[in-house]
């Protein structure tokens, strides 16, 4: 039996009916080329056939002329940590009440669904947020992307449990790691996550050595799979990438030096294991701001400095792994560490190396496949889930875009439009959001 994903149960109704996407430059994912005239049928939520502009409307079918716009799958981002922070209040202010967090959520995964990013992966955020949003989302409080979590990150006993709240659990010895993965099963996660290294962001770790030992590594693994789960693995030095790949993680989270050991590059190539280079957290880290380089850029730190100094050094390495893990067919997913950082992470891998249809695949199908969702997601194709995106221009010619919320024309999730200008301006107008009938 396949895995029953909670993130596939929550999602919301998808749309009744046929609609008939025509005129469309159509970018699908795979990797081909763009297509100029294509027209897509979706029904009832799903992708039903890729056609040609030049066939009239099927039978039935609402018609949207997209007017050359591209067509694409909607966005996934493989690393996020969405949690809805909260505002900093001045001295004397009233402070924030226990639930003000979740409507900041809420506020941060609208946004994410208006910049195009339909599908997140949250690899760590504060208790059963996730999970709550999630069920907000399902039941109809508020329309937000598809929410992968793994619940809390499975740790060894470390100074990470300090810095990061509510987002750990620790444990110790292979039963404790265990019982730690069957808890977050039992609390909904759709993947499990193990920090096999420390974190670069906090003073206190060492990134470079194994946290876990052997057997509690193996522990992780072994439920993880056993259970039809994926393992997603925060591994920054490289025992910690060594150990998560023997062990069979599916997803490196990070793995900024593995261009120093082209053996585990070809080993992961191998076992079809993922890569997700997070540059954009670097950047965060190094108080570089918006900056695509780091040539020129102003720096406005909110780090120590050793924190600083280490993000540079692994912004330069992160990049140099990104390339030879392409070079060695290693299969990369987009991953931005940063809220709302899904564009700027595309050209930033681009700036870094990759061709802009690399970055844009990384995007879609690989990230998709990174989260066992390629059955679902990242393409379109027919059986697919109708998660698409529509955007004013070329994001292969003009990847930046991507960032411009005035050039995302429109989102639809499940077949429904439920974001981007063209709704705003109807609204704007007074005008509902009303297509065309065929016939």
């Amino acid at each position: 039996m396949a895995h029953r994903f909670p993130a596939l149960i929550a999602a919301p109704p998808a749309a009744q009916g046929r609609l008939w996407l025509t005129g469309a430059r159509l970018f699908d994912g795979t990797g081909g080329a763009v297509r100029d005239g294509a027209a897509v049928l979706v029904e009832d939520g799903l992708i039903r056939r890729v056609g040609d502009a030049s066939e009239p409307c099927p039978d039935g079918a609402r018609l949207l002329d997209v007017g050359q716009r591209t067509l694409m799958p909607g966005l996934t981002d493989a690393h996020t940590h969405a949690a809805g922070r909260l505002p900093e209040t001045l001295r004397g202010a009233e402070q924030a009440l226990p639930g003000t967090r979740a409507h900041f959520l809420q506020a941060d995964l609208r946004e994410y669904l208006r910049r195009g990013v339909t599908t997140i992966r949250v690899t760590g955020s504060q208790g059963l947020a996730p999970q709550e949003a999630r069920q907000a989302m399902r039941y109809g409080a508020f329309r937000g992307p598809r929410l992968l979590t793994c619940g809390k990150i499975i740790s060894a006993t470390a100074p990470g449990g300090r810095f990061y709240g509510d987002m750990y659990r620790e444990a110790d010895g292979p039963d404790d790691m265990r019982r730690a993965v069957r808890e977050q099963i039992r609390a909904g996660a759709d993947f499990i996550k193990v920090m096999t290294t420390g974190a670069r962001s906090n003073e206190l770790e060492d990134p470079d050595p194994l946290q876990l030992t052997g057997s509690e590594l193996s522990a992780v693994a072994d439920e993880v799979h056993r259970m039809g789960f994926m393992l997603s693995a925060h591994a920054e030095g490289l025992a910690g990438c060594e150990a998560a790949i023997a062990s069979g993680a599916d997803t490196v989270e990070h793995g900024m030096f593995l261009h120093q050991r082209p053996d585990l590059l070809e080993a992961m190539a191998a076992g079809g294991q993922v890569l997700v280079p997070t540059l954009s957290g670097y950047y965060w880290m190094a108080g570089l701001g918006d900056a695509i380089g780091e040539s020129g850029a102003q720096r406005a730190p909110e780090m120590p400095p050793v924190l600083v100094q280490l993000a540079d050094h692994n912004l330069e390495q992160g990049a140099a792994s990104m390339r030879a893990a392409r070079d060695a067919g290693v299969k990369i997913a987009l991953g931005s560490d940063v809220n709302h950082g899904t564009a700027l992470e595309i050209r930033r891998m681009i700036h870094h190396g990759l061709t802009p249809a690399q970055a844009l695949v990384a995007a879609t199908r690989t990230a998709a496949e990174a989260l066992a969702l390629g059955d679902h997601i990242g393409t379109i194709e027919e059986g697919k889930l109708a998660d698409l995106l529509i955007v004013d221009g070329d994001p292969l010619g003009e990847p930046e875009l991507l960032g411009d919320k005035h050039r995302i024309w429109l989102v639809l999730q499940l077949g429904v439009p439920v974001a981007g200008r063209a709704l705003e301006q109807d609204a704007a107008e007074g005008r509902p959001w009303v297509l065309s009938a065929s016939g």
